[in-house]
């Protein structure tokens, strides 16, 4: 019998497999391997624009040559598939249901210049988030009795001045202020997709998810993603977050920096183990 832990992977097939996701891949199966759990393989492909099959192929290719094996995924089967997000909308749209049933989502047809005008003001910091003005929310009850989602971008109202607090596993205590680190943010988009925020907390919950690996760049996106667990009266998962995979110059390295693809540094001749652990100086020279 297992021990109730579910962990996941998911990759989004932009292009080729990076060496940081790789390694948050490579750390989240071992979490679940530690934990005698089990361990899913999801597609996020919900931009149809830049996600590719060839892509995926590539992914599932390269995952399997560092040594990482699921019992879960769209090419293995088991009970939550589909799982490739680009066919769940189901799943999505009765998500959307039950937040709109809160009252604590509103369609907003506020316009990229209209957000931006408003905050031209000489508080705004530049290198802060940029925080949705409260000013620019449509009423409380706003939307509540719409039967979809329309052509509307919908947001969720944050409770604003309150600290979400969250201990990770891998960088402890966090805390977040709603309406000063972030402020409403988008749960579904006009043109009929799910935002991230709410496909990962959907396909989280629907799979029993138990614990979130990935990067630290998303660590504000768990203070927003626990406030729509709690508004969907759900307890959400543990966290873990992969310190990110940086250059010499302490930058981080983005999923296009040359030579930092899995498949490239395989063709280079380098070996599973030196792919997770070799210093990245190294596997650029």
């Amino acid at each position: 019998m297992g021990s109730g832990y579910r962990g996941r992977l998911a990759p989004t097939p932009t292009g080729l497999l990076h060496l940081g996701h790789a390694r948050t891949f490579a750390l989240a199966a071992r979490r679940a391997e530690q934990a005698g759990g089990a361990l899913l393989l999801r597609i996020e492909d919900l931009d149809a624009a830049r996600c590719r099959p060839e892509f995926e192929d590539a992914a599932l290719e390269d995952l399997r040559w560092i040594g990482l094996r699921w019992q879960e995924g769209p090419d293995v089967g088991g009970p939550h598939a589909p799982y490739r997000q680009s066919e769940r909308g189901p799943v999505f749209l009765a998500t959307w249901e039950r937040l709109r049933a809160t009252g604590l989502i509103y369609p907003c047809d506020k316009s990229r210049s209209d957000v931006a005008r408003a905050l031209a003001a000489p508080h705004a910091e530049d290198d802060a988030e940029p925080i949705f003005p409260p000013e620019l929310r449509a009423p409380v009850g706003a939307g509540r009795d719409a039967t979809s989602p329309g052509a509307s971008n919908w947001r969720f109202r944050v409770p604003d001045g309150e600290t979400v607090r969250f201990e990770d596993a891998l960088r402890g205590p966090q805390a977040f202020v709603a309406g000063r680190d972030f402020g409403d943010f988008l749960v579904w988009r006009r043109d009929g997709v799910p935002s991230y925020e709410l496909a990962v907390v959907a396909d989280d919950l629907a799979m029993g998810v138990t614990e979130v690996v990935r990067g630290a760049d998303l660590l504000l996106s768990t203070a927003r993603q626990i406030l729509l667990y709690r508004a969907l009266g759900a307890t959400a998962p543990a966290w873990a977050h992969a310190p990110l995979v940086l250059g010499s110059d302490g930058r981080r390295l983005a999923k296009r920096s040359a030579g930092l693809s899995v498949r490239e540094l395989r063709q280079r001749g380098w070996a599973p183990e030196e792919v997770l652990a070799a210093p990245i100086d190294r596997l650029l020279g």
